[in-house]
């Protein structure tokens, strides 16, 4: 399950684990904030005691999003 909020300066996607009964523990939930000029992925730690933050510049975005795609190697987008 997800969900996306649109707040004043960024756009805030929250997924929720949702593993079936037994299968594995549940993780906590991941919130990714989209702004003009980079995202921010955050997830508490298990004991909620600290949040891991990953901030992307949107060229790193761009570049994960090809990735995703790609097979293995080594690559540079070309920038227009």
């Amino acid at each position: 399950m997800f969900t996306i909020e649109h707040e004043f300066d960024a756009t805030v996607i929250t997924l929720i684990d949702e593993a079936g009964d037994g299968q594995r523990p549940l993780l906590e939930d991941i919130t990714i904030q989209t702004f003009d000029d980079r995202v921010v992925v955050e997830q508490a730690d298990a004991d909620g005691q600290a949040v891991a933050r990953i901030v992307f510049s949107i060229e790193q975005l761009d570049e994960l999003r090809a990735a995703l795609d790609l097979p293995e190697g080594n690559y540079r987008l070309e920038r227009s």
